[in-house]
């Protein structure tokens, strides 16, 4: 399969897959969910491959969510949303899913569904001027696919206060409250990456995988049913509430929400 909206790249036994459209902030097209599943096979399938390292290369960004022309059809057709979010968190368990070390390169703005990608990795390394976080509340949208990983990663009080506030993290507070593991000037963050990477290219592939389903099947016991709860409000809450349209219009009319109405 031709890739147009990420690059598929090999460096010695690590993986390497970056976000290729800087011009939209890298955001989330059903293209690029395509061409994410179609990777994440042939890594799966790759025995060679002992780490993968995902990126939005030099971009300002990491990746900021789903594409406003994705989201302008989802907001007027509800169904096709719950669709769209469905495939992103599809592709963020096939991430978590995968048998190997899995790390996100943060590189700039990470946002929504690219918060949530970024959540689905084994570690999340950041450049200190990259900025994180999950900003969904900020537009009257529940997050769908981040709430119960960014607990079990941080904890209750602080996954609430980062969901909450909707606030930006820079890599320095990412790391002080367990969001991150380490934090690089962006001019060292992909060597940082490969190098980290390269720690498990030496240790046996199925020693790490047979952990790494110890660790997640330990932490995610009834990890499916809270997915799918988490799934479930978010499409009660879509199509009870108008907020989120509310704040999707707003950004596109540049101006503020206003909470007071119910549209």
């Amino acid at each position: 399969m031709p890739y147009e909206t990420i690059t598929y790249e090999k460096n010695q036994n690590t993986a390497v897959l970056t976000f290729t459209t800087p011009e939209a902030l890298n955001a989330i097209t059903e293209q690029r969910l395509d061409e994410l599943d179609h990777a994440l096979d042939e890594i799966h399938a790759n025995p060679d491959v002992r780490a993968l390292i995902i990126s939005g290369g030099d971009a300002r960004a990491f990746c900021v969510g789903l594409h406003l022309d994705l989201l302008a059809r989802a907001f007027e057709d509800l169904d096709y949303f719950e669709y769209v979010v469905r495939r992103v968190a599809g592709v963020i368990k096939k991430i978590e899913d995968l048998p190997i070390p899995t790390i996100a390169a943060v590189n700039g703005l990470a946002r929504a569904g690219g918060f949530e990608i970024a959540l689905g990795c084994d570690f999340l390394l950041m450049a200190d001027e990259a900025k994180i976080g999950d900003v969904h509340t900020d537009a009257g949208v529940l997050p769908a696919a981040s709430s119960l990983r960014l607990q079990r990663r941080i904890g209750n009080q602080k996954a609430k206060d980062v969901i909450w506030s909707a606030r930006w993290m820079s890599g320095a507070e990412a790391v002080e409250c367990g969001l991150a593991l380490r934090s690089y000037p962006l001019r060292e963050l992909q060597h940082e990456a490969l190098r980290f990477a390269e720690n498990f290219a030496t240790k046996p592939k199925m020693c790490l995988a047979a952990n790494k389903s110890v660790f997640m099947d330990g932490a995610n016991l009834g990890s499916q049913e809270g997915a799918d709860l988490e799934l479930e409000v978010f499409s009660r809450y879509m199509r009870a509430y108008g907020y989120g349209k509310e704040g999707y219009t707003a950004f596109r009319e540049n101006r503020a929400p206003s909470w007071l109405v119910n549209p």
